[in-house]
């Protein structure tokens, strides 16, 4: 491992085979569960193949994502996420997200798990629930989109099937308890050039943690994502066919910390504009955040790990996920939390 740019290192992190998840044949299923385990309690963060995502699906992602990026700010700003109202989509303009307070040098769209207003929790009033929003301009972004969430959610679901094994329980536990309804969320980032504009201190998106269980991402070539792992800063930069997939807050809450949610953060320096596509696999909105049985959540730091970040203490948190989420997202948008939080009728 070599140093690059003072304290930051180039990425060591492992590259994990996920295909046999898809398949019966126990044996090659457990080999995957504990390459994962220790990847979790490791890094919390490393590439995945054999995900199942076909390669003309991620390159119409991009495709369709930089002509959506590249029309006007009025064209985009006519699905802003405060037409998106309770359900919290749509687009963002660069500067319109928050992270620790501070603001974001990206624009963005926000999607989620499409429902009717007809849905029970959508006529409910449930915060985060609802319809997507889509530009009128480009009405492929719809199918592409849904391919993809598709696609990455399914994988989503396998991986937590391997982590489950690697954790010594039943493969369908997650999905049993906590997942049978998963909170599914999707974003498309564009992340630009910085300008003379911006101050040389700005990241496209500043040191934090994922709220769930599991963010699968897609990176364009450029690259920019870097990790804070037990032995310092690491690039995890762009490996054709491969997805990032790293663990959230949640799963170390459900564990005990014997998986932390690792930091991370996002500067572009690439000189081109950059894309990426984190989808979000996180438990049930109502689900409470309990910890495992005992077999499974073994309270712990890695060796030689700080305190968190933020310094939060996830296993204090007791509610459902949905408690936590709102609590975080009203912090990155906080001009529609007050809406969001309002409890429903």
């Amino acid at each position: 491992m070599t140093e690059r740019n003072g304290d930051l290192r180039h990425s060591d992190l492992p590259v994990i085979d996920i295909q046999p998840l898809f398949t019966d044949h126990t044996g090659a299923r457990a080999g995957v569960a504990e390459v994962i385990q220790r990847a979790c309690r490791d890094n919390g963060f490393f590439y995945v193949t054999g995900h199942g995502i076909p390669q003309e699906v991620l390159d119409d992602l991009e495709t369709v994502s930089r002509q959506f990026f590249a029309l006007p700010l009025e064209q985009k700003m006519r699905i802003a996420m405060v037409n998106g109202g309770r359900a919290w989509r749509g687009f963002f303009p660069v500067g319109g997200e928050l992270t620790a307070g501070v603001a974001d040098i990206k624009e963005g769209l926000y999607f989620g798990s499409e429902l009717s207003e007809a849905h029970p929790r959508v006529k409910a009033g449930w915060p985060l629930h609802g319809a997507n929003l889509w530009p009128s301009e480009l009405p492929e972004l719809r199918k592409v989109v849904d391919d993809y969430m598709r696609l990455t959610t399914a994988a989503a679901a396998a991986l937590m099937e391997g982590v489950a094994l690697g954790l010594g329980l039943e493969a369908d536990y997650f999905a049993t308890n906590y997942t049978a309804d998963p909170t599914v969320l999707f974003r498309v980032f564009h992340y630009p050039v910085p300008d003379e504009a911006m101050p040389s201190e700005a990241w496209g998106v500043g040191e934090h943690t994922d709220y769930g269980l599991l963010t699968l991402l897609a990176q364009d070539r450029h690259g920019g994502l870097q990790v804070k792992t037990p032995r310092g800063w690491m690039d995890a930069p762009p490996i054709p066919g491969t997805l990032v997939c790293n663990i959230g807050d949640m799963l170390d809450r459900l564990t005990g910390g014997w998986f932390r949610s690792t930091p991370h953060r996002v500067r572009n320096v690439s000189g081109h504009d950059r894309l990426s596509f984190p989808l979000f696999f996180d438990p049930d909105f109502s689900a409470k955040m309990k910890a495992l049985p005992m077999k499974a959540a073994r309270p712990g730091g890695r060796e030689g790990e700080d305190a968190r970040w933020d310094g939060a203490d996830l296993q204090a948190f007791e509610g459902t996920y949905g408690d936590y989420l709102i609590g975080k997202v009203s912090k990155v948008f906080p001009e529609l939390g007050g809406d969001v939080l309002i409890e429903p009728s």
